[in-house]
């Protein structure tokens, strides 16, 4: 009679040992079809959303957890093709190094700059990115002259956000600014117009600055 009950007893712990291993696979499926239900080009448009700069290949293949990068780039052609068919205000742009961007489109820019909180750059790598847009194409041994020892770190910044690229003559790097730096500062794409663009901004800038210290003078 004891060993009919120890066998039992078994058998019982045997049926709740399945039932959760059961209901733990079940779990586990859900979970996978949760993250199989966001389509591939959903996660590019994510990605693209939460970075708020340009990303490589590279980068959106780790967020597709795939190895291939034509299958990045088809996927993220796709999402830009779509978003040119829409009424937005919103675009997708491929930069010359195949990085991609979703951005404002450039027509928005001037209504709506004045209500982003915090600057694309802090004031050191923005005087560096001023002076390459108005001296372009420049070397960077000009820069780091000009601007200093630390222009190299600001050089780096400005190439991981897509703002300039570096183009190799000999031993030396040339550097310009990209189109997405046109585009994001509402700027023409024709490099002498743009520096005279540039310019007028930044005389701008410095006579409302001067207005300012003038009134705070004064009161």
């Amino acid at each position: 009679m004891k060993k009919q009950r120890r066998y039992t007893s078994q058998l019982e712990e045997q049926a709740l040992q399945e039932t959760k291993t059961r209901s733990s696979d079940t779990e586990e499926d859900v979970r996978t079809k949760k993250a199989k239900s966001f389509s591939d080009i959903s996660l590019v448009e994510a990605a693209l959303y939460v970075a708020g700069r340009p990303l490589d290949l590279t980068e959106l293949c780790s967020v597709l957890k795939t190895r291939s990068k034509n299958k990045a780039k088809r996927l993220v052609k796709m999402l830009a093709q779509e978003y040119a068919k829409r009424d937005t205000a919103l675009e997708i742009l491929e930069l010359k190094d195949e990085r991609f961007v979703l951005q404002l489109k450039a027509e928005y820019t001037p209504y709506v700059r004045k209500l982003i909180k915090r600057p694309l750059l802090s004031t050191g790598p923005l005087k560096t990115l001023s002076y390459i847009a108005l001296r372009q194409p420049v070397s960077q041994k000009r820069v780091v002259e000009v601007r200093g020892h630390h222009a190299y770190g600001h050089i780096k910044l400005l190439k991981e956000m897509g703002l300039v690229v570096v183009e190799r003559k000999g031993r030396t790097s040339i550097l310009k600014t990209t189109d997405y730096f046109a585009d994001y500062f509402g700027l023409s794409h024709d490099i002498p117009t743009m520096k005279r663009e540039l310019k007028k901004i930044l005389e701008g800038e410095k006579a409302s600055e001067e207005a300012e210290k003038g009134t705070i003078a004064s009161s």
